[in-house]
C-alpha cells in the first residue's frame, strides 16, 4: 500500500473523477442521490462514514459499491460480540526460526475498511478504531505503524433499539465526519431494482473507475479550496451554538467544527468551485453535525431529532455578508 503525496488535480480533472465514482456507485444504488453525494464529501474530506439505518435498505452495498469504484486495497470487517480488538488492527506473532516477535496487520490496513455492523462489536472492540481514525496510525505492543491514504472507514450500523446492539460511544460517533440514512427506495426504484438486480447481482459487475493515486490528487487539490476568514467564523459560531442549544446535552465538539470547514471544502470541490460559499457549510451541516449531539431526556421525550436542531440552528445563526464571506 502506497502512501506518496501526490500533485494537486485541476477542478475540471476533479469534477471527471468524482463524476465516474458516482455513476458507478448509482449503478447498485439507484434513487439515493444525497447519499452519494454525501459518502463523496466524506471521502474527499478524508474522513469517515457511518451510515445508520434499517437492515436490508442497502447499507453495505454502498459501502462496498464505493470501494470497489477505486482501485486500491480494501478490506470488510464483520463486527460481532466476540470481535476482539487484535482481529481489527493486528496482532505480533512468534516467530520461532528468527526468534522475534513478527507483526501481522489486520484488515484495517487498507484504502476503504468497510465496517459492517459496527454496533454489533462490544465497546472494547469499537475502540480499537479510535486511534486509526484519528491519527491513522496504529499502535500494538508498543510499536506504532503507519495506515495508508487515502483511509476511510465506511462504517453500517443497525438503530441502537434493535436487538443485539450497543450504542456507539460518544467519541467513536465523534470519529465519523457524517453519518447518513438511506432509507427506503421510492416504488418506482424498488421495481426497477427488482427487475435488474434480481438475478445479477450488480456489485460482482462492478469495475473500478479510479485508483488510489487518483484519489490522492483529488484530495490534494480539495485542500486547497480556499475558505475565507468570514466563513472559517460561521463554522465556529455553528458548532458553539450548539453547546448552547437547551435541548442539547453535549454539542458539537473542536474536531466538528474542523470537520464542518473540511467538508464544505470538498462540497465547493463537487460544485466545480476553488472556493466555499455559505451554501457549502449548509450542504453539509446535518450530516456532519446531527450525530454527535447528545440530547436532553425533554427534547428525547418530545420526539425531537438532532437533525431537526441543526436545520433550526441553520436559520438561526446569522450567515456572513458580502464578498469577502466568499473569497477574501
Amino acid at each position: 500500500m502506497t502512501t506518496t503525496s501526490s500533485p494537486a488535480m485541476p477542478l475540471s480533472e476533479l469534477a471527471a473523477v468524482t463524476a465516474r465514482i458516482t455513476d458507478n456507485v448509482q449503478r447498485v444504488i439507484a434513487g439515493k442521490a444525497e447519499a452519494i453525494r454525501i459518502a463523496l464529501v466524506t471521502l474527499l474530506s478524508e474522513g469517515h462514514l457511518l451510515v445508520e439505518d434499517v437492515p436490508g435498505v442497502g447499507k453495505t452495498s454502498l459501502a462496498k459499491a464505493l470501494a470497489r469504484s477505486i482501485d486500491c486495497a480494501v478490506s470488510r470487517i464483520q463486527f460481532t460480540p466476540d470481535l476482539m480488538p487484535s482481529d481489527i488492527t493486528g496482532v505480533s506473532i512468534y516467530n520461532r526460526e528468527s526468534t522475534e516477535f513478527e507483526f501481522r496487520p489486520g484488515p484495517i490496513f487498507a484504502n476503504v475498511v468497510i465496517g459492517d455492523e459496527i454496533n454489533r462489536g462490544s465497546p472494547k472492540t469499537q475502540s480499537a478504531l479510535l486511534e486509526c481514525m484519528e491519527e491513522r496510525q496504529v499502535t500494538v505492543d508498543g510499536m506504532t505503524y503507519p495506515l495508508g491514504n487515502p483511509f476511510l472507514v465506511v462504517a453500517t450500523q443497525n438503530p441502537v433499539e434493535m436487538e443485539g446492539t450497543y450504542a456507539l460511544p460518544e467519541a467513536q460517533r465523534d470519529r465519523f465526519t457524517a453519518r447518513i440514512s438511506i432509507g427506503y427506495p421510492d416504488p418506482t426504484a424498488e421495481l426497477a431494482m427488482v427487475d435488474e438486480h434480481a438475478a445479477v447481482d450488480p456489485l460482482t459487475m462492478l469495475s473500478p473507475v479510479s485508483d488510489a493515486h487518483e484519489v490522492r490528487a483529488v484530495l490534494a487539490a480539495v485542500r486547497a479550496i480556499h475558505i475565507a476568514p468570514d466563513l472559517r467564523r460561521y463554522a465556529v459560531d455553528l458548532a458553539s451554538a450548539t453547546r448552547r442549544m437547551p435541548e442539547v446535552r453535549l454539542g458539537a465538539s473542536p474536531r466538528a467544527t474542523l470537520h464542518l470547514v473540511r467538508a464544505a471544502r470538498a462540497q465547493a470541490a463537487l460544485a466545480g468551485r476553488d472556493y466555499v460559499i455559505p451554501d457549502d457549510l449548509h450542504a453539509v451541516a446535518t450530516p456532519v453535525l446531527a450525530h454527535r449531539l447528545v440530547l436532553t431526556a425533554e427534547s428525547l421525550t418530545a420526539r425531537r431529532t438532532a437533525q431537526d436542531l441543526v436545520r433550526t440552528l441553520l436559520g438561526r445563526v446569522p450567515v456572513p455578508q458580502g464578498p469577502g464571506a466568499a473569497r477574501a
